[in-house]
């Protein structure tokens, strides 16, 4: 049972929302769901695998997904994955790719290419120098840093990125209230136009840009004018500006803990746009979470560890809630007990690429939607 009965669609203001398609994947459960906006399946895929942490849909309607590996990792570290999968809409795999190391995000380039982040070890003479961390709780002994692998669609990786190389040990301090046993725990990856990379670096509180061409870190937002904490999931817009979700976990003098999704001028360092609840700390989800701007300047937004989508106007009004209604225990890390969280949700246009030639009927998924649809 939900710690809540609210569960499903709790608002719907179909006349100021974007209305579209949602899919997301429940971070407890193997099936990767698209619903409507009233909160009906419309089509899903049994991917077989835990997410590790979601998926997404390719412009062909294939489904890109992140599955979870058994591995210590797994047990130990967050966002642990393994596998990165491609389904055809009727869930036949038709791509796959292997690493233990893999986790969180993934990023699919317009080349073929697929942006993933990984975990490898940081060398003993650099790790003795990394500042921060709480004492004594590396993992196997060791200190772990982000590294990232471009793989082309034959499974070969055509470039890669260390962080131990790059990162510095006094300015890329690891949290003094996170576990020492990660370097930078990168939850996120994005590809700019220029092929340049970012990826938020959760302990320091950090977007951090990466020159493709040289692999030297050519940026770092979020410790200056614009104060991170522990954040996800930044996406580009089209002014050149990045929107992101800031979790709020560790945040410095904060009266209480809170969240909040920004959208920062990087050139400025500046923000330009906030959406935070009038009562800040019912809107909060320390882990995970992620916004995405739509194209009538709405936001959706996944509070994620309360497994709750809602969609804002550019004044702060909500015009749509849905809360995800399936909890399902926690079998990886036993923390989470009965859990209905998500990583991220992603909305998709009537009209989206992928959708052309598909059927999208709730009445093919009644039996679904008569336990967990529209009340």
């Amino acid at each position: 049972m939900l710690r809540s009965e609210i569960k499903g669609l709790t608002h719907y203001d179909s006349f100021r929302c974007y209305n579209g398609y949602n899919l997301y994947t429940p971070l407890h459960d193997k099936r990767t769901l698209l619903i409507d906006m009233q909160g009906r399946l419309v089509h899903f895929w049994d991917t077989g695998y835990l997410p590790g942490c979601h998926g997404y849909l390719l412009p062909n309607g294939n489904l890109i997904y992140a599955g979870k590996m058994d591995t210590t990792f797994a047990t130990f570290f967050g966002g642990s994955g393994g596998y990165i999968f491609e389904f055809d809409w009727d869930g036949n795999e038709v791509f796959r790719y292997e690493d233990p190391f893999m986790n969180h995000d993934f990023y699919r380039k317009d080349n073929g290419n697929t942006l993933v982040l990984r975990w490898e070890v940081v060398p003993e003479e650099i790790a003795s120098k990394v500042k921060g961390g709480v004492p004594n709780t590396l993992f196997e002994g060791k200190l772990w840093a982000t590294s990232i692998h471009e793989i082309t669609p034959d499974g070969e990786i055509a470039w890669e990125w260390s962080g131990y190389e790059h990162l510095d040990p006094d300015k890329d301090a690891i949290c003094p209230l996170c576990w020492g046993a990660e370097w930078d725990h990168s939850n996120s990856i994005l590809a700019m136009p220029n092929e340049d990379v970012m990826i938020v670096s959760r302990p320091q509180n950090q977007l951090t840009l990466i020159d493709h061409d040289t692999g030297k870190i050519k940026g770092r937002w979020g410790r200056g004018n614009v104060e991170l904490a522990h954040p996800h999931n930044p996406t580009l817009l089209d002014n050149g500006n990045i929107l992101i979700f800031d979790n709020g976990l560790h945040r410095p003098a904060a009266a209480a803990p809170n969240s909040r999704v920004i959208e920062i001028d990087l050139d400025k360092d500046e923000i330009v746009w906030e959406y935070t609840d009038p009562t800040p700390i019912t809107f909060y989800s320390p882990l995970i979470s992620g916004a995405q701007s739509l194209p009538n300047e709405n936001t959706v937004i996944c509070e994620g560890m309360k497994g709750r989508f809602f969609e804002v106007t550019m004044k702060g009004e909500i015009v749509w809630e849905y809360i995800n209604p399936i909890a399902i225990r926690d079998t990886v890390r036993g923390q989470w007990g009965d859990s209905n969280a998500v990583f991220r949700v992603h909305r998709y246009a009537p009209d989206f690429s992928g959708f052309k030639g598909k059927e999208l009927n709730p009445n093919n998924h009644a039996w679904w939607n008569n336990l967990y649809g529209p009340r």
